[in-house]
This record gives C-alpha cells, structure tokens and sequence, in this order.
C-alpha cells in the first residue's frame, strides 16, 4: 500500500510549484507594550475553513501557515488524512507572544515556531511574521540559549558532517561529501547559519514535515515562508531559542493561558504549578482569582489556543 506520507511529499512539492498557496497570516503586535496577545490582521478570514474532497489537514496546514502538529491538536476530531467533506476545520487567528525581548528571531521549540519583530515603520503599527518550524529530533536536539545569524546563503550546497554520514550509511542510504545546490538538497534554496556551530534556519526539500520532529537540530521552514524571510534578515539579528510549552500574557486588562505539549525530553513535572507560579509572575508576584476551570481545560488540550483565566472586573 502506498504510503500517505510519500504521497503528501509529491502532493505539497506540486502545490508549491503551482504558487497556489495563500499568504501567511499576519499579526499585528498589541498598541500597549506590556500586552502579549497578538491578533490576525483579518480576523474572520483566519478563524474557520471547510474542508473539500481535493485536501486533507496537510494541505490546509499549508494553505494557512500551520504546521502538521499544529492542524492536528486543532481539530482531534477530524480525520488527517480524509477530513469529511465540508467539515469546519480550525485555525489560529490568535496567539501569546513568548516571554522573551521582542526583537530579531525568536524561536519556542514546544511551540515549533518562529516569531520575527520587524522595525516599524513611521505612523505604522509594528508587526512581526510568525511561522510554523521543525525542530531537532529527541536525539539530535536543538540547542537552547541566545545567539545571532552569522552569514546567509541563497542555492546552498550541504556538507554533511560525520555524524549524519554515519546514520545514513548504517541505514544504507549512503550521502556523498558535498551535496550540491538543487531540488536533492535537504537545504531547500535558502539558508541562514547561526552562531552556534553546525545549526541552521533553512528551507526544505520535504515540506510534509514542518511541524515535527524530522531534523538534526536544525530549524526547518516552509520554502514559502523562508523566501519572504531570507531578505528581510540581516547578518547579525538576534536569534533567541526558548522552551516554554506555557505561555501567560494580558491583553486590554485580561489574562489569557497557552499550552502546548512540552517537548519528551523537557518534560514538566507538573505543568498546573508551572502555569501558577508564571500566572503570579506576570500579577507582580500576586494571586489572581482566575478561572479555574479554563485552566485546567487549557492543561489538558494543550492545542495551543490563547484561553482568558481572568477577566478585568467591569
């Protein structure tokens, strides 16, 4: 029986060849610094899709920027291969900001994306492109920490380092030296190095797999996205690389929760404690009144949708 994934590796590859994708959402960053909730600009556009009998969760994942975990935990009720026709699938319109200093490249590795703070214009609000990403493998992790784009490279060729030399040969799929420029490249036609030695931001010959854990510590986008990234990044942006599968933010006087499935080899013991002591963090170490109940929902679906725990008093 043919393999659905090998199907979705042609079916993707044809679709970004054709250029029907949709753009990427855009967001808007919140009028008040000490916000974290960021909105689509076209709110209603975002929110909702019906599936038809020509895609299946992948190809609307990409149509909207999503990756697969993402499509998936979104709609559990719906079949990722043969989604009923008209079904009401669920996008993300909405997010929390990670809890870092907003500005370069932020990357949350339970949340497999990248966030990018653009220099705002005069009389503009200030907006950042948010996108979906792969993430190191359980044993080839991503390394965490702060760091810096050192070079960028357009039609990269690829010199497997040792370790992956070996992997591959020990499965029989032996990799030459160098691996040149081209559609074969792991690559894909875009690359940025960072400072810390052997990891990359770079594009992808196997779109299918935005979203999970398919690399070698590297970071993996959509060859859509990375196009329209590549230029705007500079040599020298900040690269920051934070594990928060829970984020907590205000937005206009209420408080909203995010959670996402930690990662297997960073798991939180108890992610209700995690989730309190960052709620008091973000009162100025003070208790709130949440929601109970709101909570412990969004610990367990941990689909990654903003919940409001708080709502400012009337």
């Amino acid at each position: 029986m043919f393999n659905p994934i090998y199907k979705k590796y042609f079916v993707v590859l044809g679709l970004l060849l054709a250029s029907t994708l949709a753009e990427a959402t855009s967001f808007v960053l919140p009028n008040t610094p000490s916000d974290s909730l960021i909105k689509a600009e076209d709110m209603q556009a975002n929110s909702q899709t019906f599936a038809d009998e020509k895609e299946d969760l992948l190809d609307i994942a990409l149509r909207y920027d999503l990756g697969q975990n993402e499509i998936v935990r979104l709609n559990p009720a719906v079949d990722r291969w043969l989604p009923a026709m008209n079904s009401v699938i669920q996008l993300q319109n909405t997010r929390l900001l990670p809890d870092t200093e907003r500005k370069g490249i932020v990357l949350n590795l339970p949340e497999f994306r990248l966030y990018y703070y653009q220099t705002a214009n005069e009389g503009q609000p200030a907006k950042l492109l948010t996108h979906p990403i792969s993430v190191g493998r359980q044993d080839w992790d991503t390394p965490l920490g702060r760091t810096k784009i050192v070079a960028k490279k357009e039609n990269p060729s690829w010199r497997p380092p040792a370790s992956i030399k070996k992997e591959h040969a020990e499965k029989g799929d032996p990799l030459p030296d160098i691996v040149p420029a081209g559609p074969d490249n792991p690559l894909g036609l875009f690359a940025m190095r960072l400072g810390i030695p052997g990891y990359l931001i770079h594009s992808t010959n196997k779109p299918f797999g935005v979203g999970l854990r398919v690399s070698h510590g590297c970071i993996r986008m959509y060859p859509k996205d990375i196009e329209k990234l590549f230029p705007l990044v500079k040599v020298g942006t900040v690269v920051t690389i934070v594990n928060q599968p829970v984020k907590v933010g205000w937005f206009e006087g209420d408080l909203y929760i995010e959670v996402h499935p930690p990662l297997e080899e960073h798991q939180f013991e108890d992610l209700l404690s995690l989730s309190l002591d960052l709620i008091e963090q973000k009162n100025d170490e003070q208790l709130l009144i949440i929601n109970s109940k709101a909570l412990k929902q969004a610990i367990i679906n941990k689909n990654g949708l903003p919940i409001k725990i708080y709502e400012q008093p009337k």
